[in-house]
Parts: structure tokens; C-alpha cells; sequence
């Protein structure tokens, strides 16, 4: 069984910092790339960062550029997130999802294409 755990979420002051963690089981690590969306009331899932160990790349949106980082930890299929100086609006549900490493590089932030998801945590960021 395929499965996508986020944890780390919570209330954090702006300025602050939270690591999501996104711990995977049930596929080949290897095959897929992991992305961190998020999805915040009224918008659309947007694309935060995400990583292919086995294509050593990762990208991130502009909003996240300088602030978050993405890693992975492959002995323990586990992907990070580490969020920095965040802001009210980083404020979202924050999903991770695993897509084929054939598709990772033209249309990794392309959530529609995505096979798994995680059920998703809670960041809440207070001014």
C-alpha cells in the first residue's frame, strides 16, 4: 500500500520556522520525484519545492526561493521541508505528492499529473 505522511505542521509566529517531513512507503523511492505543495482557503494547490535523488535536482517557486528548503533523506524515503522566515501568507495546508521521475523535470510543479498524496498539515503562520 502506497502511502505519504506529512507531519511537522503547526502555529508558528512570522519570522519563525517549522520542517515538514514527508515520510513515504508502499514504491520505489527511486522512481519517483516528491513535491511539497500547498493549498491555502479559496486558491488553488500550488507548487513549493520538490526533489528527485535519483535526477539530483530540485526546484522551487519564487516564493519559496532563499526561504525553504527541500532534502530527502533516502535510507528513510523521508523528504523535508525546512521553511524559514515565513510570512502570513505562507499560511496553507501543505501536501506532499510523489511523481514519476519520467515527467519530474518537464512538469514537476503540475499537480494534476501527481500519483500519491499525502493527507496533508496544517501550517498556520500569525502576524
Amino acid at each position: 500500500e502506497v502511502q505519504l505522511v506529512e507531519s511537522g505542521g503547526g502555529l508558528v509566529q512570522a519570522g519563525g520556522s517549522l520542517r515538514l517531513s514527508c515520510s513515504t512507503s508502499g514504491f520505489n523511492f527511486d522512481d519517483y520525484g516528491i513535491g511539497w505543495f500547498r493549498q491555502a482557503p479559496g486558491k488553488e494547490r500550488e507548487g513549493v519545492a520538490c526533489i528527485s535523488s535519483a535526477l539530483h535536482s530540485t526546484y522551487y517557486a519564487d516564493s519559496a526561493k532563499c526561504r525553504f528548503t527541500i532534502s530527502s533523506d533516502n535510507a528513510r524515503n523521508t523528504v523535508y521541508l525546512q521553511m524559514n522566515s515565513l510570512k502570513p501568507e505562507d499560511a496553507a495546508v501543505y501536501y506532499c505528492g510523489a511523481v514519476p521521475i519520467e515527467v519530474f523535470t518537464a512538469m514537476h510543479f503540475v499537480f494534476e499529473i501527481y500519483d500519491y498524496w499525502g493527507q496533508g498539515t496544517q501550517v498556520t503562520v500569525s502576524s
